[in-house]
């Protein structure tokens, strides 16, 4: 607040407080700053976490700012309001980057901690741990673990889980982390009650084979709790707006630049080798399940499995061109064409053959909740090393894992930053770009 008055009072002077002026962007901000939890951050809120809620409350407090001399009709300086805005958006990002720096280094130093303590000792339990361990900026002490399994002569075992309430109350326990798989029903509201009881937060680890549902959100239907086990990033209309936003301009602009000149190109190349059309179609599941026809450049001798077979390496069916965009992923530039129809995105899960769909629908847990969003020309889980060929069930999994994540949590910042890596992984290359 003292940045926001302090610049404007220096590039307005005393006029800054000659009218509502004042009072209306003081409200503004605040009002604006409750319903988007600009201050609510936590001490595990990633670096994109911070910067999408730093730009996504400029950008509200701009559309207001200037909505109030809209609305009273004043005449302004508008260079002088954006310099004004612009030192002001610098100086808060500046601010809060510094504060959370210097939080980080105190919080690394042993200042500003959380006393915890985990009830279990599986693999969910020493996951929480190591991760608490690895990341001491976050400002968790780990003071030991309970368990009834026979882990006594393990390092920080303090007894078993009977134990716990009085080590709770006479060590100044912060928070409880709680693995369910070791806990009855009965035990995990024993839990409850005494983290209700005693002021102490309680908080409970899945099993790992569940780890892939990441969100849960409580609804009241009049007073009664449900429990929603996943959240969609996108189901909010200003979400969907903006990622729709993203995904035609972009894609007009690749389509306009690029694909204008290199359509012709490739159109004589891939024809000189071999016969067939310049397009490759193939029928995949989309949104909902919706089957659409997704676009490609031809990069294989026309033959009869590849609605079937997955390239893989050395295939012999991959012509020398089609090498060669393949392992640039210039094949895959027609899907912007799929963009502009609406069946695809540019970032969201890859779309699949219809004939792996069917397959990891019954092999892969969870596999068919990628098809909450739209599909995309590139994802989390391609940029990170999850692309092309299926080797084993492993594969798609963790490709599973990585999408559901990008859908729980989708940001217009980890769009771009996926974009990014992609176009970095292309001029650096990838084992499985073939």
């Amino acid at each position: 607040m003292l940045i926001i008055n302090g610049v404007l009072l220096y590039f307005f002077n005393e006029n800054f407080f000659d009218s509502w002026n004042i009072v209306y962007v003081n409200l503004s901000w605040l009002v604006i700053s409750y319903y988007l939890n600009f201050f609510n951050l936590r001490r595990y809120n990633k670096n994109v976490d911070v910067i999408s809620r730093l730009f996504l409350q400029f950008l509200c407090f701009t559309f207001v700012y200037f909505a109030f001399f809209a609305f009273t009709n004043q005449s302004i300086d508008i260079e002088n309001h954006i310099k004004s805005l612009s030192y002001i958006f610098l100086m808060i990002s500046l601010f809060r980057t510094f504060y959370l720096f210097v939080l980080k280094k105190y919080r690394n130093r042993g200042g500003n901690f959380r006393n915890v303590i985990i009830i279990g000792a599986d693999k969910s339990a020493k996951k929480i741990s190591n991760f608490f361990h690895e990341h001491t900026e976050l400002g968790y002490r780990i003071l030991g673990y309970f368990s009834d399994e026979n882990h006594k002569k393990k390092k920080r075992y303090l007894g078993t889980l009977e134990s716990c309430f009085d080590y709770a109350l006479n060590n100044d326990v912060d928070e409880i982390y709680c693995s369910i798989s070791e806990l009855s029903s009965k035990q995990i509201e024993n839990f409850i009650n005494f983290a209700d009881n005693n002021l102490k937060v309680l908080k409970l680890i899945p099993e790992s084979k569940d780890a892939f549902s990441t969100k849960m959100d409580v609804e009241y239907y009049d007073y009664t709790p449900i429990l929603s086990l996943r959240t969609i990033s996108l189901d909010f209309p200003v979400n969907r707006f903006i990622k729709k936003l993203f995904d035609v301009i972009f894609s007009l602009v690749i389509i306009i630049f690029v694909l204008s000149w290199l359509t012709l190109i490739l159109l004589i190349l891939i024809k000189l080798e071999s016969k067939g059309p310049l397009f490759f179609k193939q029928v995949r599941d989309g949104l909902s399940g919706n089957k659409f026809i997704c676009y490609k450049y031809r990069s294989m001798y026309v033959n009869d499995k590849a609605d079937d077979l997955q390239v893989t390496k050395h295939d012999t069916r991959v012509t020398k061109i089609g090498s060669i965009i393949r392992r640039t992923s210039i094949d895959e530039l027609p899907q912007f064409f799929n963009v502009l129809l609406g069946d695809m995105s540019i970032v969201g899960p890859r779309p699949h053959m219809l004939s792996q769909t069917k397959k990891y629908a019954k092999t892969v847990d969870k596999f068919m909740v990628r098809h909450f969003i739209k599909p995309g020309i590139t994802g989390l889980a391609q940029i990170r090393g999850y692309r092309g060929e299926v080797e084993k069930n492993e594969d798609m999994e963790n490709r599973v894992r990585l999408d559901i994540f990008y859908i729980e949590n989708w940001s217009f910042l980890l769009d771009l930053k996926i974009v990014l890596q992609t176009i970095i992984n292309i001029f650096k290359g990838e084992d499985k770009a073939y």
